[in-house]
């Protein structure tokens, strides 16, 4: 496999990610049924990023913001994963 290609492959996993978090983030605050396959796909994927977030980071007046730090983190370890993929291939 070309370095290319496993750098492209990196970076689509983690903008899948990252555009799965918007999506539960815009989830919260339309009513929905959390039972349907595609939401409940959503929170499966999500849940286990999010979670250890929200231990983390309490919620201000009713607003949770682990979802905004959730975001900084995974772009910024897609960008440690580039720049190491870059530097070893």
């Amino acid at each position: 496999m070309e370095s290319t290609s496993i750098i492209q492959v990196v970076n689509i996993v983690f903008e899948v990610l990252i555009w799965l978090v918007i999506v539960r983030c815009i989830l919260s605050f339309v009513r929905h049924n959390p039972y349907q396959p595609l939401i409940r796909f959503v929170y499966d994927v999500t849940e286990p990023i999010m979670a250890p977030f929200r231990k983390l980071i309490p919620a201000a007046g009713g607003l949770d913001f682990s979802p905004i730090v959730v975001l900084l983190v995974l772009s910024l370890v897609q960008s440690m994963i580039i720049r190491l993929l870059l530097t070893i291939l």
